[in-house]
């Protein structure tokens, strides 16, 4: 069964970045690196499709929150090194900042979302009030839910049937989790990201449940390695 890392990133800077802030240095010098290594980056609208992956060194690319940092830093060095990524957007703050963390972070506009290289990035939901569910009850969930689906219909956007949950939290006892994963099914949601640090196998074993790597603003390029081979370091 193949392996399969999923990269994790949020905001990026011009500056020094720290923890969920990359630099565009930083950020550059990875991208450098998958490229001139041979990865092939996926949409998860492709890897829906596909039984297994081909032979190669493979991994997924995705963005939270939707910060127009992502638009202006990460988006012409996905186009430089011709690597594709999923921008997970949480719909209620396009247009706004991000009030759940530092309040001064801006989101992209509904037009600016809309403007995106399907070819580059591919829409992804992250809900729409950015609540996390464990706070949440499945009633809650699912409304959250709907609610997005109504949202990127009334406005004709083109979204995956992925979401990654908020703060990487999910309902995980055994009753609640099963009509969890019931409700997203129902809602046509195929894919459920969580975070976790560890190197999937491909097929999902777990598709509501699937791990991905947080790349932090300080990793080192060896830590960097590590963590696209290795997953969680002990």
């Amino acid at each position: 069964m193949a392996k399969l890392p999923i990269l994790m990133y949020h905001h990026v800077t011009a500056e020094k970045g720290n923890g969920l802030t990359i630099s565009v240095v930083n950020l550059e010098k990875q991208f450098k690196y998958l490229a001139e290594n041979g990865y092939k980056t996926y949409h998860f609208s492709e890897l829906h499709k596909l039984k297994a992956l081909p032979k190669g060194k493979n991994i997924v690319i995705t963005f939270d929150d939707a910060y127009v940092s992502q638009m202006e830093l990460a988006l012409p060095l996905l186009k430089k090194y011709k690597l594709k990524a999923t921008f997970f957007v949480p719909l209620n703050f396009l247009g706004k900042t991000d009030t759940w963390n530092t309040s001064s972070l801006e989101i992209m506009t509904l037009e600016q979302v809309k403007k995106l290289d399907p070819k580059i990035v591919e829409l992804g939901f992250h809900s729409f009030y950015h609540k996390k569910y464990t706070a949440l009850s499945n009633a809650e969930i699912e409304a959250d839910t709907r609610r997005c689906v109504e949202f990127v219909a009334e406005n004709k956007l083109n979204f995956s049937p992925v979401l990654a949950y908020p703060y990487g939290k999910f309902p995980k006892e055994k009753k609640l989790n099963e009509i969890f994963k019931k409700m997203l099914s129902q809602n046509g949601i195929e894919y459920g990201l969580r975070i976790g640090n560890r190197i999937n196998p491909f097929p999902f074993k777990k598709p509501y449940e699937i791990q991905r790597i947080d790349v932090k603003g300080e990793f080192s390029m060896l830590k960097f390695r590590q963590k696209i081979r290795f997953g969680k370091l002990f």
